[in-house]
């Protein structure tokens, strides 16, 4: 299988790159830098707002692979927003499974961004990355295939789990390791077990 994944050089990007490489499939590194992902076939610069990018990546690959999220350091959320609408108009058909965030996760009916405790300081992300989900959700995924992948409300590097917790709406546990989740996201892309939905995993 040939799988292209945008923001390839990040804690989770790498780690899908590394997952999806040790199962024997071509993998497709992208990034604004264009670093060098240890593991994949190809590595280079590609941004996921840029039409004819998705455009060219998503006809030459089999699945394609966001492991993007909202800037964390400054810069303004609409890009990234305008970026998933671009990845989404442009797709042409092919699969997609999108790095979702974790805030629009829900407890008794209450979004773990809305509930106490949440952290002012990754509010402005987690409404962010609720409007993605609600760009994916109003797509038909008939014709454009996508999964949208929560992690649990914490994420860290660690240790790939051998069977993770899946639910859909509301936390499957407070923990998964970047590793995990970056076998999820691959195992999504192998199966498209869960087309046109939001699901999460935990540890």
């Amino acid at each position: 299988m040939k799988i292209a994944v945008f923001g390839a050089s990040g804690m989770v990007g790498w780690r899908v790159v590394a997952e999806a490489a040790a199962r024997g499939h071509e993998v497709l590194a992208l990034s604004r830098s264009g670093s060098a992902v240890e593991g994949a076939t190809e590595s280079r610069s590609g941004d996921m707002g840029d039409a004819a990018t998705v455009s060219e990546v998503a006809a030459a690959n089999d699945v394609v692979i966001s492991a993007t999220g909202p800037s964390r350091t400054g810069a303004p959320h609409g890009e990234w927003l305008a970026a998933v609408t671009t990845l989404l108009e442009n797709a042409g058909g092919t699969r997609i499974v999108f790095t979702g965030g974790a805030g629009s996760l829900s407890v008794n009916g209450i979004r773990l961004v809305d509930g106490p405790g949440f952290p002012d300081a990754y509010k402005p992300e987690a409404l962010t990355g609720y409007e993605a989900l609600k760009a994916f959700a109003a797509t038909d995924a008939k014709t454009q295939p996508w999964s949208y992948i929560s992690p649990a409300p914490e994420i860290a590097p660690g240790t790939a789990v051998a069977d993770y917790k899946v639910e859909l709406e509301t936390p499957a546990g407070p923990f998964v390791s970047a590793e995990t989740f970056a076998k999820a996201l691959v195992d999504e892309a192998e199966t498209g077990a869960h087309n046109g939905v939001r699901f999460t995993v935990a540890d």
